[in-house]
């Protein structure tokens, strides 16, 4: 059996965009999205990295990692798959 391939995570760039307009976007986008389909959310320092990981995951997304890449941050979220 030939192990699956992760998917490539789609990019989303919210930099210069407000708290909490940046958290609605995400999660449209996240919804849009089939579960597990990785998404990478471009966000600025400040309120948007404290606010926008926080409030995903308490809206049930897995929120895979936060990376530093220098002027903005790259937020990694994914939606769970439903229970069955």
């Amino acid at each position: 059996m030939t192990p699956m391939a992760e998917p490539e995570p789609e990019t989303l760039d919210l930099r210069g965009t407000p708290c909490p307009l940046n958290f609605v976007r995400t999660k449209l986008r996240l919804e849009q999205l089939p579960p597990a389909q990785p998404l990478e959310v471009w966000l600025d320092p400040g309120e948007p990295i404290e606010q926008v990981p926080d409030s995903l995951r308490m809206a049930g997304y897995r929120v895979l990692s936060v990376e530093s890449q220098g002027s903005f941050y790259a937020l990694h979220v994914e939606r769970c798959a439903p229970i069955l």
